[in-house]
């Protein structure tokens, strides 16, 4: 009897030896593959840690092959087991970022063109396509705020008056009249005089000779301050 506890005991001691090695083994397995997950990037000097699922969102970009360690694209590491990438780390943030959680978020000081020439060096189609979208929403603005609007002052008779307004044309708009009394007397009428403001919007005009041009003459300007004071 005494035989047969001993050897149930060693048999116990050796099941649970088993178990705690089995345990052990699978916890650090579970840590190892939870290390994998993680890259650490050297680009330009600045390190980035990121994981295998960000930098895989994009199955054709650079950055999905690298962590693949395809054989045909020749990345070096540092002694750290960076991988090196010779680029700039200032726009390589918004790209990283862009992976992480898909949105296109650029600090004030970067350009967009910036970007746009990071996303194509990795080839990460959407973000290509996001930024150029961007730059060219960018650049409608531009244009619309840059257009300017030219007034012409134009002075004419009360008789003159229907016929100059209807043939207005090149872009030319009526903006306001004013009547600045009567001038002159033909007969035993008088007649009216009145200023007419006209304006025409021009894209992205400088000032220049030929805007100019079109500013009010030495009289124009005399009539507008009369005006004024009536």
């Amino acid at each position: 009897m005494a035989t047969r506890h001993v050897n149930s005991t060693i048999s116990s001691t050796m099941q649970g030896g088993n178990q705690d090695e089995d345990s052990s083994s699978n916890s650090t397995n579970s840590k190892i593959s939870r290390n994998n997950q993680w890259v650490k990037l050297n680009v330009g000097g600045t390190y980035f840690l990121t994981t295998k699922t960000t930098l895989c969102r994009d199955p054709k970009s650079f950055l999905y092959r690298l962590c693949q360690e395809d054989p045909d694209l020749h990345s070096d590491k540092d002694d750290t087991g960076a991988y090196l990438i010779d680029r700039d780390p200032s726009y390589f943030g918004p790209v990283l970022n862009y992976m992480r959680h898909g949105k296109l978020v650029i600090d004030k000081g970067l350009a967009e063109e910036g970007v746009l020439e990071e996303a194509e060096f990795y080839n990460i189609t959407d973000l290509i396509k996001l930024v150029k979208n961007r730059i060219q929403e960018r650049n409608a603005s531009l244009t619309k705020d840059s257009n300017k609007h030219v007034y012409r002052v134009l002075q004419c008779h009360e008789d003159e008056l229907t016929q100059m307004v209807s043939t207005m044309s090149d872009g030319w708009r009526f903006e306001q009249l004013i009547n600045i009394g009567s001038s002159y007397n033909y007969g035993n009428d008088d007649h009216a005089e009145f200023l007419c403001v006209v304006s025409r919007e021009y894209p992205g005009l400088t000032l220049n000779s030929s805007e100019r041009d079109f500013e009010p003459t030495d009289r124009a300007k005399v009539i507008q301050q009369r005006a004024a004071r009536m």
